[in-house]
C-alpha cells in the first residue's frame, strides 16, 4: 500500500485518539482488568462505569422537542416558520431520530465525541440522518479556531458484496476500506486508494456535525464521562475481588499445625479427628477476627462514594434516597448532576441547532420549499419530576394575562407538536361552539320547559 494514498494517511492520523476510543469501549463493556488473569487469582467486574453512563444519558435525554420562530413579523413568515417546523418532525419521525439521539449520547459519553451525517437520499426523495462511527471520522480545522472545519474525511468497510453493490466495484479482498473526503466544494470517494469518484459537493456545505461530549479548552475533540471514573472503577473491582477471596477462605478455614514436622490426613470436616504430637498445636485460621473485614468493606465504601462524587451522580439520582426529601431539597442534593447535564446540553443545542438547519436546507434545495428566515430553537424538558398540576396552573394564569401564548404553553409543558396540538384545539373549540349554539335554539324553540341536557350546556367555549 502507498504510504502516501489517502486511506494510508487516514490510518496514521489521530493514532492516539483511536487508541483511547477503543480502550474507552473496551471499559465501558466490562474489560476492566490490565495484563492477563494468573492462575488462581479472582478477577470480580461490577461495572459501574457502564450505570453512571447509561443514567446520566437518560436524565440528559428525558426530554427533547425543537421550536421554529418566524425572524419577520408578518403572517407570511409565520406559516412559513410553521411549515418548517412541520417539515422537521416529519424528517424526524423518517429517520426514528429519538432513538438515534439516545443511541449516540451513550456513544458520546463512552468515547468523548460524536457525530451526525446529513444527506439527500435520492432514491427515497428523502433526508436521510445517520451517526457514523466516531472512530471513521477525521477532521481539519482553520489555524486555531476549532469552529471552522472545512474538511471531513469519514472512513468505513465494506464487505465485497456491498462494494459491488453500491459501486460496481470488485475489491481484491473479503472487505473494502472506504474513504469519503468533504470540503464545502469538493467531494471525493476512495476505495482502497482507488479514486472512483470525484465531484463538486452537492450540498454546498459539510454535511457532517462533529460535536464533543463536554468541551476542553481550547480543543476539538472532547472528553470521556469516563476518563475521570476508570481508576476508581478498576479499584474497586479489585477491593471487591480481594474481600470475596477472604470470605471464600473463610468459608473453608485453613488448618494451622505447629511443632509438626509431617502431617496425614488432616482434613477440616465434621467429626474429623486430627492425631498430633504431645507438644503440637493445631487451629483454624480466622482470617475475620480483629474486625479485619470491616476495614475493607470501609474501604469499598469510601470507593464507591468517590464513584459517585467525581462522576457527579450522586446516589439520589438512582433513587437511593435515605430520607424524604422536598422538591427543593432533592434539587440540592442532584445539583451536582443538573449542573452536568445542563453542560451538556448547551453542546447538544448548538449540534441539533446545526442538524435541523441543514435539515431545512436539503428540503428547500431538492424539493423546492421555501421556510424564510427563522430562528431555530431546542426545548429541553426539566431533569426532575415536576408537579404537572402546578406548571398547568401557572401556564393556565400566564395564557390569561397574555404572557404566554396557548403554544408557548404546549412547549412548556413539553408537547412535541404544538402547532397540530393547536389545530385540535380549534378543531374541538368549533364543535363545541356549534353544538352551544344548536342546543341554545332548541331551548329557545322548546320554551322554558325544555331545557338542553345537564352538561352539555356547560360546555361552552369562550370565543376569546
Amino acid at each position: 500500500m502507498d504510504k502516501n494514498s489517502i486511506v494510508s494517511q487516514l490510518k496514521r492520523q489521530d493514532i492516539d485518539q483511536l487508541r483511547g476510543y477503543r480502550q474507552r469501549l473496551d471499559f465501558y463493556h466490562g474489560r476492566q482488568w490490565e495484563g492477563r488473569e494468573r492462575w488462581g487469582e479472582k478477577r470480580l467486574t461490577f461495572n459501574y462505569a457502564k450505570v453512571f453512563i447509561d443514567k446520566v444519558t437518560s436524565y440528559l435525554m428525558s426530554g427533547v422537542n425543537f421550536a421554529v420562530d418566524a425572524v419577520e413579523d408578518s403572517a407570511e413568515a409565520e406559516i412559513k416558520a410553521r411549515r418548517a417546523e412541520a417539515a422537521l418532525h416529519r424528517v424526524y419521525d423518517e429517520n426514528n431520530l429519538e432513538q438515534l439521539d439516545l443511541e449516540t449520547e451513550i456513544d458520546c459519553a463512552v468515547l468523548g465525541d460524536a457525530g451526525y451525517k446529513v444527506t439527500w437520499d435520492t432514491e427515497a426523495k428523502r433526508v436521510r440522518v445517520t451517526a457514523p462511527d466516531i472512530q471513521g471520522i477525521y477532521a481539519w480545522w482553520l489555524g486555531d479556531d476549532t469552529s471552522r472545519v472545512w474538511r471531513v474525511a469519514s472512513k468505513y468497510s465494506l464487505t465485497a458484496e456491498e462494494s459491488q453493490l453500491l459501486y460496481g466495484v470488485k475489491p481484491k479482498g473479503k472487505t473494502a476500506t472506504v474513504a469519503e473526503l468533504w470540503t464545502d466544494g469538493e467531494f471525493q470517494l476512495y476505495l482502497d486508494d482507488a479514486l472512483i469518484e470525484s465531484k463538486p459537493n452537492p450540498y454546498g456545505f459539510l454535511p457532517f456535525i462533529v460535536y464533543p461530549n463536554l468541551r476542553e479548552p481550547k480543543q476539538f475533540w472532547g472528553i470521556s464521562d469516563l476518563s475521570t471514573i476508570m481508576e476508581s472503577q478498576q479499584e474497586l473491582n479489585r477491593a471487591m475481588s480481594q474481600l470475596s477471596r477472604i470470605l471464600e477462605l473463610s468459608g473453608n478455614p485453613i488448618a494451622v499445625l505447629e511443632n509438626v514436622e509431617e502431617a496425614e490426613d488432616i482434613a477440616v470436616r465434621p467429626g474429623a479427628v486430627w492425631n498430633i504430637p504431645e507438644d503440637a498445636k493445631a487451629y483454624l485460621l480466622d482470617l475475620l477476627q480483629g474486625g479485619g473485614v470491616r476495614l475493607h468493606i470501609d474501604y469499598i465504601n469510601l470507593l464507591y462514594r468517590i464513584m459517585h462524587d467525581i462522576s457527579e451522580s450522586p446516589r439520589a439520582a438512582f433513587g437511593g434516597t435515605e430520607r424524604d426529601l422536598s422538591g427543593v431539597a432533592l434539587e440540592i442534593e442532584l445539583n451536582p448532576l443538573l449542573h452536568k447535564v445542563r453542560r451538556k446540553r448547551i453542546i447538544r443545542t448548538a449540534a441539533y441547532n446545526r442538524r435541523n438547519r441543514m435539515i431545512l436546507k436539503l428540503l428547500e434545495k431538492y424539493q423546492g420549499m421555501d421556510f424564510g428566515k427563522n430562528r431555530l430553537r431546542v426545548i429541553w424538558s426539566p431533569v426532575l419530576p415536576q408537579d404537572i398540576a402546578r406548571m398547568v396552573s401557572n401556564e393556565q394564569t400566564l395564557v390569561q394575562s397574555g404572557i404566554h401564548s396557548r403554544r408557548g404553553a404546549m412547549e412548556e409543558m413539553g408537547i412535541k407538536d404544538p402547532e397540530s396540538e393547536f389545530k385540535r384545539w380549534l378543531e374541538e373549540r368549533e364543535t363545541i361552539l356549534k353544538m352551544n349554539k344548536v342546543l341554545n335554539a332548541k331551548s329557545t324553540r322548546g320554551g322554558e320547559g325544555e331545557r338542553a341536557p345537564a352538561g352539555e350546556t356547560g360546555a361552552s367555549e369562550s370565543p376569546s
